[in-house]
């Protein structure tokens, strides 16, 4: 009995001397996290960290503080449950999560944009940006047309051009471009195209150093300069010849076609490119016929499944449509006759 009425005396002093313990907030888990807490505001941020590989720069990017980005990473990273990026070296790189996480963002952005435009698409009214890649030909051939044609309906429209090389999927997917304008369309089921035009392959040379290969010995035998988009992508015309086994000397490969003037000039080198690269890039130099059945070179613009319905994007592709036949008339008129 004296043992038990120490312990309870003990267990009553126990109780006097400890003081309560306060209830503490439990951290909300993913699941406690209503879906309404996301916007596009945070969409956003993931994607430009992402894309920028650096939390100052996506910061300098969305206009807003280094601080504010880390607070809004926080709370997308309390949101997901995943840590979404980690070190890797000087830079951060997303995990795996967060690169699943980037493909959904992309698409729901895209859906916000085309509700916003749902209603009436007006032209005069927009603010906005389109990244397109195409490479020299194309861009010099179209582009410029298109900016002034589409720029007198909606001012508020910009571009912004980049390099297409060896176009991918992952560049429409990525959104890296919105529309692409390329000879070689990426294959996807999710990947959209509409062919613009064709072009012929000519020979092109310096007519004060040579003549024109008449013949196809004439042709083999020629020192030959052309492009190789990377990584190590040959131009169709080449792939083609060479499957049919013309072997031709090749002393020059360059990444563009804006690269292959210079070569030419002054010497006896010879290019089986585009015809319509004479109209401008080329111009000055002579063309004659391949002494070879070649195929014709198609040209389409392409875009993402995504941007099909979008009204802006819909609207953007009709103004590359109109323009397309002026613009070859136009480089018609600088044309010099086939030798």
């Amino acid at each position: 009995m004296i043992w038990i009425k120490r312990g309870v005396v003990r267990a009553r002093q126990y109780r006097q001397e400890t003081p309560p313990i306060k209830a503490i907030r439990p951290i909300r888990s993913m699941s406690q996290f209503d879906h309404l807490d996301l916007d596009g505001h945070l969409l956003q941020l993931l994607l430009a960290v992402i894309e920028e590989g650096s939390v100052t720069r996506a910061a300098h990017r969305l206009g807003v503080t280094q601080s504010a980005v880390s607070h809004l990473l926080d709370k997308l990273r309390a949101i997901t449950g995943d840590p979404l990026f980690v070190k890797s070296g000087r830079g951060i790189v997303p995990t795996a999560h967060a690169q699943l996480l980037a493909l959904r963002a992309r698409a729901l952005l895209d859906d916000l944009r085309s509700f916003s435009h749902a209603a009436a698409f007006e032209p005069a009214k927009i603010s906005a940006q389109v990244t397109i890649a195409a490479n020299d030909l194309q861009r010099d051939l179209l582009l410029p047309s298109l900016l002034r044609y589409a720029r007198a309906q909606a001012p508020g429209l910009s571009l912004r051009v980049i390099q297409s090389g060896a176009p991918t999927p992952e560049m429409l997917r990525e959104e890296h471009c919105q529309l692409m304008i390329t000879p070689r369309p990426p294959e996807g089921s999710d990947i959209m195209q509409k062919r613009l035009f064709e072009d012929s392959y000519r020979v092109f040379y310096d007519a004060s150093q040579r003549e024109p290969p008449r013949s196809l010995d004439e042709y083999l035998a020629s020192d030959h300069v052309t492009v190789v988009y990377e990584p190590r992508r040959r131009l169709d015309i080449d792939e083609v010849l060479a499957e049919r086994g013309l072997v031709r000397r090749f002393v020059a490969q360059v990444p563009g076609f804006g690269g292959i003037g210079p070569f030419l000039r002054g010497s006896r080198i010879i290019a089986t490119l585009p015809g319509l690269l004479r109209a401008y890039m080329l111009r000055g130099l002579a063309i004659a016929p391949v002494p070879v059945p070649c195929p014709v070179m198609p040209m389409y613009m392409v875009w993402h499944l995504r941007h099909h319905d979008d009204p802006l994007h819909r609207w953007l592709r009709q103004q590359l449509e109109i323009v397309a036949a002026p613009s070859l008339a136009a480089a018609a008129e600088h044309m010099p006759a086939v030798a």
